[in-house]
């Protein structure tokens, strides 16, 4: 697994971006698919996220992911669940030791959030669709009603598609640029008439710095080029694959 190294520096808080390197599952999925919403086999995604609870430090039960649907919708847990049973949100938040925070994504960024010094972390999924729709706000809103301070947390935006990799159409350019003028910095030309690349990265680590944060750590990937490392959704869509895998991006507090 990745990490980052604002967040390794703490010592009451583990966390890890995974790759798809390892696991158990064959084909398409190969690796460390920890989608329980892919077709791979149920319970070899099981065996692949009891890998991941265990390197997190957790009890598998303790694992935690939400039904994810672009929302700008956050979870406070208090007590974990079993994953039938999982809430709809986009984003995790919590103040208990033992509970792994995870996230789900294939291109998406994943964002893990973490105040150590009001024992406060948080996780959230973020594709364009998520962040242009506040979860990142909603998010960071969250854990300060937990305690946690923004001046305090420290943020780390895990693998997602890279700028080079995200070609977009001009409908979506004007919808970003119009909610706020100054976003246009995030698209370039791409050489096909009225279509740009998007650094997504860069959009998400600036929707948090907006929110008062300043210690943010941004991982240096592109989850679409590297597909040794990574699935990606857009590079199965662009195969015509029936599907993809999903990597997990996980944080705990520590007991």
């Amino acid at each position: 697994m990745l990490k980052a190294d604002n967040l390794t520096a703490l010592s009451n808080v583990k966390h890890g971006f995974f790759t798809r390197r390892n696991g158990h599952s064959s084909g398409i999925y190969a690796g460390l698919n920890c989608g329980l919403g892919s077709g791979d086999h149920k319970g070899v995604v099981i065996r692949n996220r009891n890998m991941c609870a265990e390197l997190l430090g957790v009890e598998s039960c303790n694992l935690l992911t939400v039904h994810q649907e672009h929302t700008a919708d956050v979870v406070t847990v208090d007590t974990p669940w079993v994953p039938d049973g999982a809430p709809v949100a986009d984003a995790l938040v919590t103040d208990r030791p033992g509970l792994a925070l995870a996230i789900l994504a294939a291109d998406c960024a994943p964002i893990l959030f973490a105040d150590p010094e009001a024992g406060v972390i948080g996780a959230a999924h973020a594709g364009w669709k998520g962040a242009f729709g506040g979860i990142i706000e909603a998010t960071v809103g969250t854990m300060t009603t937990l305690g946690a301070q923004r001046e305090t947390i420290r943020v780390a935006v895990g693998p997602c598609i890279g700028a080079s990799s995200y070609e977009v159409g001009p409908e979506f350019r004007t919808r970003i640029v119009e909610q706020n003028t100054d976003h246009d910095c995030y698209f370039k030309g791409s050489g096909k008439a009225d279509h740009f690349y998007f650094d997504l990265q860069s959009y998400v680590a600036n929707r948090i710095k907006l929110t008062g944060i300043s210690k943010i750590e941004s991982l240096d990937t592109n989850t679409y080029g590297d597909e040794e490392r990574f699935f990606s959704y857009r590079r199965a869509c662009h195969r015509g694959e029936t599907d993809y895998g999903r990597q997990l991006s996980g944080i705990a507090l520590i007991a």
